[in-house]
């Protein structure tokens, strides 16, 4: 890899998780945080009220971000079809570093897997038959993933693997969609009754701590910062252009 695509892939590295979102936060200055901190203590009050995220309406809200990433895979899958050098193999692997280090590192492994699933498994109901399957999927997209990652390693996919790059990229999307969905619908309203709202409540505050570990700061934000500029890269980000054209006459 170039030092121009080096540079441009700053801060997403596979090995510091945190370091993939430091790139989209500006970090103030010592003189400005003092002073922002004087004017916390001076007056609360005039603080703007945050809503309150319940740990469930967390969880949904990460998978509205790798929803998205897999939006991208799903549009550049069609494009690539269509032109092997539609998509910038750099844009690819920004999104794969973001579900790397978002969904799989943190979400899946760090929530999911520590916290979510046990409970499941601990009580007897009909989701507690999803969860092996679910973490076979777990390991699945990561070797996806990995896959994404080396192929887009290069400035320009090669065009003897584009069919089997373009079918990995539409495998995992057909694959996370459903994962998703399951968990959205049945795993987490499932966890939110095993836990009970008071060990809900104090894990929603866990996961809060886990994030500011993890990230240093607003994890969610800096994702969502992260995946607007993949979207701005694509030109995907105008959303009327996905709306649908209307239905034929009858």
């Amino acid at each position: 890899m170039n030092q121009t695509r080096r540079q441009l892939l700053a801060g997403i590295s596979i090995a510091g998780v945190g370091s993939l979102l430091v790139g989209c936060r500006t970090a103030p200055n010592s003189a400005s945080s003092a002073t922002n901190r004087e004017n916390k203590n001076e007056d609360v009050t005039s603080e703007v009220p945050t809503p309150e995220v319940t740990a469930t309406e967390d969880l949904m809200r990460e998978h509205g971000i790798l929803r998205r990433a897999l939006l991208v895979y799903q549009e550049s899958a069609v494009k690539l079809r269509k032109e092997p050098v539609a998509v910038p193999p750099e844009a690819l692997e920004k999104t794969a570093q973001l579900f790397r280090a978002f969904g799989e590192d943190y979400h899946e492994k760090k929530l999911e897997e520590t916290y979510i699933f046990p409970a499941i498994k601990r009580v007897p109901s009909p989701a507690a038959a999803y969860v092996d399957v679910l973490l076979t999927q777990h390991a699945r997209g990561r070797e996806i993933t990995d896959y994404v990652l080396r192929v887009t390693a290069a400035d320009k996919i090669p065009s003897g693997s584009m069919a089997a790059f373009v079918g990995a990229l539409e495998a995992f999307v057909r694959m996370y969609e459903h994962h998703a969905a399951v968990e959205d619908t049945i795993i987490f309203p499932a966890w939110k009754i095993a836990v009970g709202e008071k060990e809900l409540d104090e894990l929603g505050a866990r996961f809060e701590e886990i994030e500011e570990e993890t990230f240093g700061d607003d994890g969610f934000e800096a994702a969502l910062k992260r995946m607007a500029d993949i979207e701005e890269s694509l030109g995907m980000a105008n959303l009327g252009l996905f709306t649908a054209p209307p239905p034929p006459e009858s």
